[in-house]
């Protein structure tokens, strides 16, 4: 099945041996399934001889090199310089290293700017880190309607004791992409940073650090098709000029001063297969990110022709409430409701159907709050590169079934 230039889903899922047990899944924004040459990868590594990185023993040389050649790949799919690659157990736990080490410049009257669309993580570690030293935290509203955050929103926020604006790549509730190269070209003209959130952009879109204009961008490779580690790409002359908290005996050098502990080498290579994979969707020649930017745009094609196939389906449907606006320039994701059902009914009668659709805030609390869904949350499903037309079919067909034994709502009283 080929859609768009050259992308073959059917022959693309065959590297996904999760996908024989049968289910559809759209929970991919959470984390997607995982191609065997990245489980491979992982394998080999294990069970190949490796040591601490070093140059005198041929583990030693392993070692190194499996850490050289993922800060190269991810430097291929982000646009940035190897030297700026941080690796870490979670984005969540990057970004809490991160509001630490920044906070020590940090004084009583400072700002920081962060938005009700994010995702917890790039949220709650600059509010805390903030109020640990006293300074203010600003907060940028999204449209609540439409799920869209203009560039006003923070831009009107800001001022020049303003040192830090967070905001997301793109929300992994409802898939807005906010106008990151304008934000961050007013937060620069404040004289404040930029700490960018690429989780859910990254699996779905090219990426360029110097385009985007962040100075840091985090992202999981396990939302990419690789294995469960997070890594900021950052500015190298922005990471020389922090000084974080760190053992002693520990390298001292960019990016490794950053790098708490021994890194997970298998988990590094998981990272480099996967990123060769996602060059290698669509056939190609050049560069390594010559090929992600081939491969990705036809992604972006292929996902987006879902993405209204599902829109348009659950348009069809009688109960189905979506929540923000449709537009085009968002990742594949999409967030609704059944009115009289609870979302987490709908989650388990969809599983019953193998249709895996999660429910929730996905940790993006602020931002469902704002559209109404308290704690709660709502439905999201999510596209994802192994995702085909007949599986978003699935879907639209055992969730009109569902809506149908929807109760009827309460009549109100005038």
């Amino acid at each position: 099945m080929l859609d768009g230039v050259g992308y073959d889903v059917t022959a693309i899922r065959t590297h996904f041996p999760a996908l024989a047990e049968g289910a559809a899944h759209f929970d991919g924004p959470g984390g997607s399934q995982v191609p065997d040459v990245v489980g491979a990868a992982v394998a080999a590594t294990l069970c190949a001889a490796i040591a601490n990185r070093g140059t005198v023993t041929a583990a030693e040389r392993r070692a190194d090199g499996i850490v050289l050649a993922a800060r190269q790949a991810a430097a291929d799919l982000l646009g940035a310089r190897p030297e700026g690659i941080v690796f870490g157990r979670s984005t969540t736990q990057l970004t809490y290293d991160f509001s630490r080490v920044l906070a020590k410049d940090w004084v009583p009257g400072d700002e920081v700017v962060v938005t009700r669309l994010d995702h917890d993580a790039n949220i709650r570690p600059w509010v805390q880190a903030a109020e640990a030293r006293g300074v203010a935290v600003r907060w940028a509203e999204f449209d609540a309607a439409t799920g869209e955050l203009p560039v006003h929103a923070v831009a009107d926020l800001l001022s020049d004791r303003t040192r830090l604006v967070a905001v997301t790549a793109a929300s992994n509730l409802l898939g807005t992409r906010p106008d990151i190269p304008a934000i961050a070209a007013r937060a620069h003209q404040a004289g404040a940073l930029c700490y960018v959130d690429g989780v859910h952009l990254t699996p779905h879109a090219p990426v360029d650090l110097t385009e985007l204009g962040a100075d840091f961008y985090g992202c999981s490779p396990y939302k990419f098709l690789g294995p469960h580690l997070g890594l900021v790409a950052a500015r190298p002359e922005v990471l020389r000029a922090l000084r974080p908290d760190k053992l002693a005996p520990s390298p001292d050098t960019v990016p490794e001063r950053f790098e708490l502990g021994t890194l997970p080498y298998e988990l590094l290579a998981g990272t480099t297969a996967a990123i060769d994979f996602l060059a290698d969707l669509v056939p190609g020649a050049g560069t390594r990110r010559q090929r992600l930017l081939t491969s990705l745009a036809a992604l972006e094609e292929h996902e987006r022709a879902l993405l209204d196939r599902l829109d348009a389906g659950l348009a069809g449907i009688p109960r189905v409430v979506r929540y923000g606006s449709p537009t085009r320039f968002r990742t594949p994701t999409v967030l609704f409701s059944v009115d009289g059902l609870a979302s987490a009914t709908v989650y388990q009668r969809l599983a019953e159907h193998g249709v895996n659709v999660p429910a929730g805030t996905f940790y993006a609390l602020e931002c469902s709050r704002r559209l109404g869904l308290g704690d709660t949350g709502a439905l999201r499903a999510g596209i994802a590169p192994y995702t085909t037309a007949e599986e978003v079919d699935r879907l639209l067909t055992a969730l009109t079934a569902i809506a149908a034994t929807a109760a009827e709502p309460a009549a109100r009283t005038p």
